[in-house]
């Protein structure tokens, strides 16, 4: 995610398979807009982000937005759209439960962890799913030995996620591609006074479209990050998802136990338009299932509502 991550980008509804030839229109919308700035939420510095679904103007910007960065995880770019055709696009399945319900994709899995409990990598953090505690602060926050675009918390990550990054930048890095930690763990406090200074400038219901409720930010867990890639290029905007690192971390995050948390096109689901920077540690197991089962979001994955707008 970006600087302002966890923050909301609207909903939407989950776009089915049966739509492709819409999303090919999206496309070639996406490919006129490509220059379009990432939202403000995910970036340091500030910038524009697009309506939530629930906003007066969603219905009618709905093509353009899909193609705009969201500040709940990773944005949605021009490079998607050969993909855009054919990713899974299914309606979410049962309620919200405290660990995977028999009929989730993960269920089979030999290990089993709490979908509430932040500590927990199986956490799961949306518009209908706030942190409990909302001030939540991990116990093991630590500065992870990988090339930093930040300092201060941003630059910090939980242990296990830390970890987990040494080894994919290093892969990464093995393979000719240079990554950047580009915004970590954000605090409570943090997510509060930017969450109200958009409140301030612009009202809540704005605000909502460009900025996460404090205490429902991924980027509060420790379990989320967003990168940035050596080269600088298409820091938090769209055109990011056509640079090196981008397209290596959707192809090989997995392995190292991350999902791409806001997948081309399913903002309906998730909450936040197609974000190719923010990145979610869930496990090796967990996110090469994924993967390998075709399943784009951890909503569907663990049989949960999808969450396009605050309750």
């Amino acid at each position: 995610m970006c600087h302002n991550c966890s923050a909301v980008l609207g909903a939407a509804e989950s776009v089915p398979v049966s739509a492709a030839p819409s999303r090919r229109a999206v496309a070639r919308l996406l490919a006129a807009g490509a220059g379009l700035t990432a939202l403000a939420a995910c970036t340091p510095d500030g910038g524009t982000r697009p309506p939530s679904s629930s906003s007066p103007s969603a219905t009618s910007a709905s093509a353009s937005q899909a193609a705009t960065p969201s500040s709940a995880g990773s944005t949605s770019a021009g490079p998607e759209t050969s993909a855009a055709a054919t990713e899974p696009g299914t309606a979410a399945a049962p309620a919200p439960s405290a660990a995977p319900t028999p009929t989730s994709p993960a269920a089979g899995l030999a290990q089993q962890h709490s979908l509430t409990d932040p500590a927990s990598p199986w956490l799961v953090v949306n518009k209908h799913r706030p942190l409990s505690p909302a001030d939540y602060v991990p116990a093991d926050l630590i500065q992870p030995n990988i090339a930093l675009a930040v300092s201060g918390e941003s630059a910090q990550l939980n242990s296990t996620t830390a970890a987990a990054a040494e080894q994919m930048f290093a892969t990464a890095a093995g393979d000719g591609v240079t990554m950047t930690l580009a915004s970590g763990y954000r605090s409570y406090g943090t997510q509060v006074a930017t969450y109200n200074s958009y409140v301030a400038s612009r009202g809540q219901a704005e605000a909502d479209t460009a900025s996460a409720r404090p205490g429902f930010s991924e980027h509060q867990t420790g379990w989320a990050f967003d990168i940035g890639d050596g080269g600088g290029a298409c820091g938090f905007q769209p055109c990011f998802a056509e640079q090196p690192a981008a397209v290596w971390a959707k192809a090989n995050a997995h392995r190292f136990g991350f999902v791409v948390r806001y997948p081309w096109m399913f903002h309906q689901i998730t909450g936040y338009y197609y974000e190719s920077w923010h990145l979610r540690y869930i496990g090796v197991e967990a996110a090469t299932d994924m993967a390998a089962k075709g399943i784009a979001t951890l909503e569907e994955y663990f049989g949960l509502e999808a969450a396009p707008g605050y309750l």
